[in-house]
């Protein structure tokens, strides 16, 4: 699953969990390999304003977080530096787990799956729900957005679309919809 800073990636995971999907969300585990709360913030300030800066960090960061995901997919536990013991690969589970990556187009992960998911939001909303939730100025939230591509651009690249433009309860119905079209799609292919 994908889509833009502030579409409502974290309330979907959170109902994705109610309805029985494992997530795991790669910024989560950015936080285990930058545990520093300050840190990631003096970092993300640097990045968001230097874009060598931000290519340089992610060059560093998302190999290690692509190991962990493709672990944590595999059913095994990935050590600190994202190896995964050969003892520990397990085969699928056939219960469903999605991993939630908010860059997955812009680091061309796209092909590491079967299926992609993007919430989408419009971009006033993306804005208002940055600087209301997060304390961003709105040059802030512009910057972030920028850094991303566009959800439209990511949705046109999706197989199954959720908007979130209204309230808590319309998400969890697109949630269902979303759990029960998976359930389907696992079923036709064994």
């Amino acid at each position: 699953m994908t889509g833009g800073i502030a579409c409502g990636k974290s309330l979907l995971s959170h109902y994705l969990n109610e309805l029985g999907v494992e997530t795991l969300d790669a910024d989560d585990v950015v936080h285990t390999l930058i545990p520093d709360p300050a840190e990631r913030r003096r970092l993300a300030a640097e990045v968001f304003a230097d874009p060598a800066a931000r290519r340089a960090l992610e060059a560093r960061l998302h190999p290690l977080v692509k190991a962990r995901i493709d672990a944590w997919l595999a059913g095994a536990s990935a050590d600190a530096t994202g190896r995964v013991p050969p003892s520990q690969l397990s085969p699928l589970h056939s219960r469903l787990r999605i991993a939630v990556i908010p860059l997955l187009f812009e680091v061309h992960w796209e092909r590491f799956f079967d299926i992609i998911c993007t919430v989408v939001s419009s971009r006033e909303n993306q804005l208002a729900r940055m600087m209301t939730t997060r304390g961003y100025s709105r040059a802030e939230a512009e910057a972030r957005l920028a850094a991303q591509l566009p959800v439209g651009e990511k949705a046109k690249k999706s197989h199954y679309v959720i908007a979130n433009d209204g309230t808590a309860a319309d998400l969890r119905r697109e949630v269902e919809a979303f759990v029960a079209w998976l359930k389907e799609k696992e079923k036709e292919h064994g």
